[in-house]
């Protein structure tokens, strides 16, 4: 009987002993995040970035980086593993490299082609356009021509952009139209050229490539640069000033150019290659490579001193002008994959961010609750585009606007079966084109210091293209232009974490 007993006893300690040990590692097994979790470690990241960017004006690097350890300290709250976390930043750093590569390429290539003179070919066409009694309209060309050959807005403000704006006091044209046209070009050639950073970064988020991207932006973006065209085709006409316009700067522009280059519509072939290789739906990098392969192999035919070595120098630390003309040596001493070291770092550590919130499920709770009552493909692309917004406003840096949201949608269009050209075009569409239309937004800034303009107010009405390309790319969702169901191919293979390509 007492046998009996103990066994029974040691039948039950056992148990109570195996309930604890499950009980414990239960315990130990991480939790999901509660949405207060969730939205704490983003509020984190806003006042850093708010606080760095418009009170310090540094680099969003670090506050950024600062937000990254945010992140992680949340995911150690919820019960992971550092070995964890760590793994959670590696495989979100992963899920760019395509951009990273894209990017040192594009470096590459921005080098060749101002060294093989098809940049400084492209802006001698574009300067050309220049007539005065269209200045307005030729502004939104010429800046458009630019940005598309440079990849850059910035560069294109701050050098046709500074031009511009004396010839335009020159004619008794007002700062604010000059300026909304500069800007309506800039972002117009920004937004659509595979030389920028934010055309690379906007698919990479989303889960596509840059060709797909550049052609599904297509519509509702040359809808936009029309409405922009169009408006200050009548602004000008109807305020045609018959004072003589001062060309002498974009004069010296065009002669520096001259000077510098031989300059032949034969150089405009790289560029031709790569929107070829677009349309024979070739991969983004050899397409993009060939581009650099091709001015490679111009640069000494039509350029003085264009060697091996210097084609080798210019792809690594980009082109350096030195024609003593200022505005032209800041346009084209550019490029180089070292050049494109800033863009890359921003999108590793941001990627380090929206690895940790992805994997510990804090986006997902975030999305859940923002998308709660989105029933429709419209209405996913315009909270995606007011969060774009809203980034912009809270975390006044460009990247940040396409990066974050990026990350946070990309999982809710991929459980609606929308195509990730989709998300790409809203990213662009809002996070891209309405940074300088935000005040204390890094772009604002550069744009108000750049061209000498006393407020963001001056130019904030007449920068046409920036304001009207979130409500065309929002008003076509409804009729389907700006949307686009994956098939049944398609699905999976976002499933699997594939591009998905057009």
């Amino acid at each position: 009987m007492k046998l009996q007993g103990s066994t029974k006893l040691w039948k039950s300690m056992k148990r109570k002993e195996l309930q604890q040990m499950e009980d414990n590692v239960k315990a130990k097994e991480p939790r999901a995040p509660k949405l207060y979790e969730a939205i704490a470690t983003f509020l984190g990241l806003v006042v850093i970035m708010s606080v760095g960017i418009v009170v310090f004006e540094v680099s969003p690097h670090i506050p950024m980086f600062i937000g990254v350890i945010f992140a992680a300290l949340m995911a150690l709250r919820l019960g992971y593993k550092w070995d964890a976390v760590e793994s959670m930043m590696i495989t979100g750093i992963s899920r760019a490299m395509q951009a990273i590569l894209i990017l040192m390429i594009v470096g590459m290539l921005v080098g060749t082609w101002i060294l093989s003179g098809t940049i400084p070919t492209m802006i001698y066409y574009g300067l050309k356009l220049l007539s005065p009694s269209i200045f307005l309209v030729a502004t939104v060309l010429i800046c458009s021509v630019t940005s598309l050959a440079t990849g850059t807005s910035w560069g294109t403000m701050g050098t046709m952009g500074l031009a511009l704006m004396g010839i335009a006091a020159g004619l008794g044209i007002p700062v604010g139209p000059t300026a909304g046209a500069i800007l309506s070009g800039a972002y117009f050639g920004d937004k659509l050229s595979p030389l920028s950073d934010t055309t690379n970064l906007a698919p990479a988020m989303a889960g596509t490539d840059v060709f797909s991207h550049v052609k599904f932006m297509m519509k509702a973006t040359i809808t936009a640069y029309i409405i922009a065209l169009v408006f200050f085709g009548v602004y000008g006409f109807m305020h045609a000033s018959n004072g003589h316009a001062d060309t002498s700067q974009l004069d010296i522009l065009v002669n520096g150019i001259k000077d510098n280059f031989n300059v032949n519509p034969i150089l405009l072939l790289p560029p031709l290659v790569v929107i070829l290789a677009i349309a024979l739906k070739m991969p983004a990098i050899p397409g993009i490579t060939l581009g650099v392969i091709v001015a490679a192999i111009m640069a000494p035919i039509f350029q003085n001193g264009a060697t091996l070595g210097a084609i080798f120098e210019s792809a690594m630390n980009g082109y350096t002008m030195e024609s003593g003309i200022k505005a032209l040596d800041t346009l084209l001493t550019k490029g180089g994959l070292m050049g494109m070291a800033e863009s890359i770092l921003m999108t590793m550590i941001a990627m380090m961010f929206g690895g940790i919130m992805e994997a510990t499920g804090q986006l997902n709770v975030i999305i859940n609750a923002i998308t709660k009552y989105v029933k429709s493909g419209p209405a996913l692309i315009g909270v995606t585009e007011l969060t774009c917004i809203a980034s912009n406003v809270t975390m006044p840096e460009q990247y940040i606007s396409i990066l974050v949201p990026g990350r946070m949608y990309a999982p809710a269009y991929r459980k609606a079966g929308m195509h990730p050209v989709a998300l790409s075009n809203a990213l662009e569409s809002a996070g891209t084109v309405t940074s300088p239309l935000v005040p204390w937004n890094t772009c604002a800034i550069y744009i108000k210091k750049t061209l000498g303009i006393q407020s963001t107010a001056v130019y904030f009405p007449w920068a046409i293209f920036n304001l009207a390309m979130p409500i065309v790319t929002f008003l076509f969702a409804f009729v389907g232009i700006t949307i686009k169901k994956m098939t049944d191919e398609e699905q999976k293979i976002a499933d699997e974490g594939g591009l998905v390509k057009l």
